[in-house]
């Protein structure tokens, strides 16, 4: 049995997994393992409840404030596990003050609009925690591997022949970012690094398990192919918008119980960087209260 001091103390160090701002970076150099944080089933469920426990007593707290909202989200390869991450990090918070949007190809609709309306539209009001599972990131990820996808974005010729583009798009990622924050959102970023041959792991496990067979699909064998454009892309993503404000966290992904770990270390790290109080009671307020908790005692006793 562990010593239950462990598990209570147990803090993670989730600086290593931060993208200082302006650092350029090789996602070759950058684990996609580490030692694990906990010595057995038993001690990582230990860990993890802790963690969930935390997260739901901050919630509370952060809905009665209602100073900040709470982004986060979720970028990796396929297969590198960011629906099972939420699933597990967030499975003791209300439902009714945190949302899940999954973003997958744009509609005609979405089409019609600048690359981030589609996301602007999903953004968390104060109080509450919205989660990007994939999010406006895709179009500086697979658009910059398949920029022919940019063509049904039907936009002006000069926007697509300039020689900045991409990077002029990091720029409208960043004045967005920028913007939130001063308006009170925190937004904490996820890019959950998957080796390549823990992938293909993945892959066969979908393929063997019957209960898994609706997760695989012939596209991520087909995009498997362009592994290293993605890494570049991915590389030049993370090199461009993390930021004092918004950073990005590069979490080791091949073994998914660490990942839940960290994941909720730092969303808890993130919830006490908050100056969040519960509201205060004026003096009309308390009396009103008290008067109130007297004609429910009296009303109880007469029964």
């Amino acid at each position: 049995m562990q010593e239950p001091s462990r598990v209570t103390t147990l803090k993670i160090k989730t600086g290593k997994f931060r993208i200082p701002r302006g650092k350029k970076i090789d996602l070759d150099e950058w684990p996609t393992k580490v030692e694990e944080f906990y010595k057995s089933e038993q001690e990582y469920q230990a860990l993890l409840q802790a963690h969930i426990e935390g997260l739901s007593s901050r919630q509370q707290l952060h809905c009665a404030s209602g100073r900040f909202a709470l982004l986060l989200i979720f970028q990796g390869i396929d297969a590198a596990g960011k629906d099972g991450t939420i699933r597990h990090v967030m499975s003791g918070v209300n439902p009714g003050g945190c949302e899940v949007y999954s973003f997958k190809q744009p509609s005609m609709e979405e089409l019609k609009h600048d690359f981030l309306w589609r996301t602007t539209c999903r953004l968390p009001e104060r109080g509450r925690i919205g989660i990007f599972n994939r999010s406006y990131y895709e179009e500086v990820l697979i658009t910059r591997v398949h920029p022919e996808i940019l063509e049904k974005q039907n936009l002006p010729k000069h926007a697509r022949d300039d020689k900045h583009f991409w990077r002029d798009r990091y720029r409208s990622i960043n004045e967005l970012e920028g913007h939130l924050h001063r308006n009170g959102t925190k937004i904490v970023k996820f890019f959950l690094h998957l080796s390549k041959k823990e992938q293909a792991k993945r892959f066969m496990e979908r393929i063997n398990e019957p209960d898994k067979h609706w997760k695989f699909s012939m596209a991520d064998i087909h995009e498997r192919e362009y592994w290293r454009h993605y890494m570049h892309a991915y590389g030049q993503c993370l090199s461009a918008t993390s930021t004092d404000h918004a950073p990005w966290y590069c979490v080791p992904a091949d073994d998914k119980d660490n990942v839940r770990l960290i994941v909720s270390q730092i969303l808890l790290d993130a919830f006490d960087d908050l100056s969040m109080a519960y509201p205060k009671l004026n003096a009309e307020r308390m009396r009103e209260l008290k008067a109130i908790g007297r004609s429910l005692g009296a009303r109880g006793a007469r029964k």
